[in-house]
This record gives structure tokens, sequence and C-alpha cells, in this order.
């Protein structure tokens, strides 16, 4: 039985990963000919080809995807263990890295990652921001360990992770006392022509909203979007518009921003979803923040 070199694997994944020589050259900080002669190497020592070329990019054939998601295992491994053998060495605390989409309230955030530091095992929490497609790409290169947002995994993403479904509320209209007073009585009729901070076009939130509007015959006055949650209370706090946010934070809506209750939607909701890497060990972080979302939005469904 011939041994995979994995010097070899090691180009081929990275030319798979970028889809030619020249992007995966860039990556490994090599020449272009150094990753061809690995890759010609490997091919010649297996007796196959792994890549179709069209045009200038190479796709991957029927064995070189067999052989991709045996090199994504291998390389998954390495770098778990390659963090762990490196944070015993140092003495230093596991780093939980954690993706959250930008549509995600932070107070509910934060409600969900807190309960990780009531555990026994000590580690450095790390969080990034961004929308749900470049988080996807650090969650597929093991950059990080979950990822918080307000949609399922999308179908057809070849990154070997799983959703997690946390629970769904519903939607809470907010806007700035004398806006408010304007609009409270009747609505939600009354969003009709209003003026309306939307969020950004990432968001979930964004499309239940557009297709609600439409089934409701309201056509709200969007003065501005946002991808930023915070940024969007924000200017909604000082006037600018009404603003929706998920009706489990609803209080801590009240508590930080000067704003009202406009209207309440049970029918329009949010979904809430975590995304985990399918790993032989996962970090003991997931299951405590996957618990406390599940349990927060349990119990807000309840009030």
């Amino acid at each position: 039985m011939k041994q995979v070199n994995f010097n070899h694997l090691q180009y081929f994944y990275a030319v798979a990963k970028e889809g030619s020589v020249t992007a995966a050259a860039a990556r490994l900080n090599v020449t272009p000919q150094t990753v061809s002669g690995q890759l010609a190497t490997f091919e010649e020592y297996i007796e196959a080809r792994l890549f179709e070329r069209h045009g200038k990019r190479l796709e991957l054939n029927e064995l070189g995807k067999t052989t991709m998601r045996y090199a994504e295992d291998i390389f998954s491994l390495g770098t778990e263990l390659s963090r762990a053998l490196a944070t015993k060495e140092a003495g230093l605390a596991v780093s939980f890295n954690v993706g959250i989409v930008d549509a995600i309230p932070k107070v509910m955030a934060f409600d969900m990652l807190d309960a990780c530091f009531d555990l026994d095992q000590s580690f450095k929490l790390e969080c990034h921001e961004g929308d749900l497609r470049s988080l996807l790409a650090d969650l597929s290169v093991n950059k990080l360990d979950l990822i918080i947002s307000d949609q399922p995994l999308p179908t057809g993403v070849s990154i070997r992770a799983r959703s997690h479904y946390l629970g769904e509320s519903g939607v809470t209209f907010f806007a700035a006392t004398e806006l408010a007073a304007k609009i409270r009585d009747d609505f939600p009729r009354s969003l009709h022509c209003a003026p309306f901070l939307m969020p950004g076009a990432h968001s979930a939130q964004k499309q239940n909203l557009l297709a609600w509007f439409e089934s409701m015959r309201i056509a709200p006055n969007v003065v501005a979007e946002f991808d930023d949650s915070a940024l969007l209370k924000i200017f909604g706090q000082v006037g600018r518009g009404v603003f929706c946010v998920t009706s489990s934070i609803e209080s801590d809506i009240l508590a930080r921003y000067d704003v009202e209750v406009v209207g309440r939607v049970d029918a329009l909701s949010d979904r809430f979803y975590g995304i985990a890497p399918e790993r032989k060990i996962n970090h003991p972080g997931i299951d405590a923040v996957l618990g406390a979302a599940k349990s927060m939005l349990q119990q807000a469904s309840h009030d």
C-alpha cells in the first residue's frame, strides 16, 4: 500500500481550496512552479488525475473530491492538535473563537456567550463579527469554533459543519417617544409611509420584513439600512425612524435606549442558529453557549 506524502497533500489542498496554482502559490508563499511540480509529483505517485482544467481554473474530479474530504479531516485534526499542544506547552488558556453575524443583537450575543465563563475549564473568548459568508470561510479553515447566526448553514456550501436550531422569537417595533406617539394607535397600518430603519441586505430579518410588509400591503419609507444592529438602534433612539428587534430582548432595548414600544408582531419571527464544525473533538464552550441560547429563547417565548 502506498503511503501518502503529506507535503504533497498540502499542495493539493491549497490548489483545491484556491482553485488555481497561482492563488495557491500566493497562499503558501512559494512560486507557482513549485506548486505545479508538487501537484504533478503527487498525481504521478498515485497514478491518477485529481483535477480537470476549465479555462484558468482547476476543478476537482470525483477522485479529487474524495481526496479533498480526507485532506480536510487530516488538516483539521492537525490544526486541533497543534493548538492543544501549544496551549499545554505554554500554559495558556484554550481559545474559544466565536463568529457573530452582524445582524445578531449585541445584548443577545452577550447573554449567549456569558455562560461559557461558568465552565470549570478556563479559556480565552475571542469574538469576531461579520457577514455569514465571511465567517463560514473562517470556519472552513478552523479559525472559528462556532458561529451564531440568524440563518442556518446555506444549502450547497461545501463545509463540514452542522446547524443547530436555537429557537425563535416574535418581533417588537420601537421608536423614539415623539414618533412612537404618532404611530402607536393604528399599528401596524401606521407603519405605511412612516420612516423606517431597515436591517442590512444579508440579514434574514430583512427578507422576513419585506415579505410581511407586502402581505399587509404596508410600504414604509425606508430612510436607512444598516448591517450593524447597534448603529441602527442609535439612529432609532434619536428619532430617525422606526426599527424592530427580536422580542426576546425587548426589556434590554427599553433599558439601554431611549425608545418606546410601538407594537409587537408574533407572526413575524426571527430564528437563530449555532453553526459548528464537524470535528472529532468539539470545543467545550460550544455546548455551554448553545444551551444558554436555547434556554434564553425558550424563556422569552413563554413570557
